[in-house]
Order: C-alpha cells, then structure tokens, then sequence
C-alpha cells in the first residue's frame, strides 16, 4: 500500500479502537488525551 493508505488505515485504527480513557503507567497514570493535551499547553 501507498504511504497514504497507510496513514489513512492507521489514523482509521485509533480514532475507531484506541482507547483513550485507559490510564498509561508511562503517561504517570493519566489518559492519553490529558497527556497530549498538557504536552501541546506547555
């Protein structure tokens, strides 16, 4: 597949499965989404 495929099939991947409420002990046991969000605040 194209570089384009698979960028749409794993963008496809996280927005449909991932889940972002599951706490993350590499994160210091917050959600993904808090740690993305206090990273693009900083």
């Amino acid at each position: 597949p194209s570089k384009a495929a698979a960028h749409a099939a794993i963008f496809e991947w996280v927005e449909s499965w991932y889940n972002l409420k599951r706490l993350h002990s590499s994160l210091g046991y917050r959600t993904p989404a808090d740690y993305e969000a206090a990273a693009t605040t900083a």
